[in-house]
């Protein structure tokens, strides 16, 4: 079982800036962000592959946001830029053993940190 512990979260206004966390207690193929907002349905935001550090994102994110990792404490980040109302949400961290598809597959997950982006 890996444990996921997400730290970052807050209040912004709209065009700035704000880095998430997400320390994990043990090493699994790789970790992801989702987010989601009141009434709607959780959705992918980035992946990171721990061997390579391999990336992907959601095209509502390209260019803004960066997933990186830190292999020695076995962290990942969020680094959300151009923050915009409809960034607001509950992010979430989530890990998986195997690789598939960004929406599915997803062993681990943490307990969220809220973001809110005020316009």
């Amino acid at each position: 079982q890996v444990q996921l512990t997400e730290s970052g979260g807050g209040l912004v206004q709209a065009g700035d800036s704000l880095s998430l966390s997400c320390a994990a207690s043990g090493r699994t193929f790789s970790m992801g962000w989702f987010r989601q907002a009141p009434g709607k349905e959780r959705k992918f935001v980035a992946e990171i592959i721990w061997s390579g550090g391999t990336t992907y994102y959601a095209d509502s994110v390209k260019g803004r946001f960066t997933v990186s990792r830190d292999n020695a404490k076995n962290t990942v980040y969020l680094q959300m830029n151009s923050l915009n109302s409809e960034d607001s949400a509950v992010y979430f961290c989530a890990a998986r053993r195997l690789p598939g598809t960004t929406r599915r597959g997803w062993d681990y997950w943490g307990q969220g940190t809220q973001v809110t982006v005020s316009s």
